[in-house]
């Protein structure tokens, strides 16, 4: 029998979640995959397989790693976007403690 907790959800549940919390990212501010993570329930790997499978429709651009940079296949673009909207870069490093969301990123 197994111990009580909560219902699993199914892989779309899980994206249809990413997707909701990354929309909520503000313009010029970002979040981490770790950070959207924790608010969904899952690490930050399924929040960067949620993104890449389907999250052209959301700003996933506002979505980082930990560290604060782009993840190498979109890294040139997600930079730009960011850019554009004045997020502020140090390199090719976003400045998370100026513009991480939510604030305790």
């Amino acid at each position: 029998m197994r111990a009580p907790g909560p219902e699993p959800r199914s892989a779309e549940d899980v994206d249809e979640a990413v997707y909701d919390v990354v929309e909520a990212i503000p313009p010029g501010r970002v979040s981490t995959y770790g950070a959207i993570g924790r608010l969904v329930g899952v690490g930050p790997r399924r929040v960067a397989r949620a993104l890449s499978a389907g999250g052209a429709a959301v700003p996933w651009h506002r979505v980082v790693r930990a560290d604060g940079t782009a993840a190498e296949p979109v890294r040139v673009r997600q930079l730009e976007l960011l850019a554009g909207e004045g997020v502020p870069l140090r390199g090719a490093r976003v400045d998370l403690a100026a513009v991480g969301w939510p604030d305790e990123v």
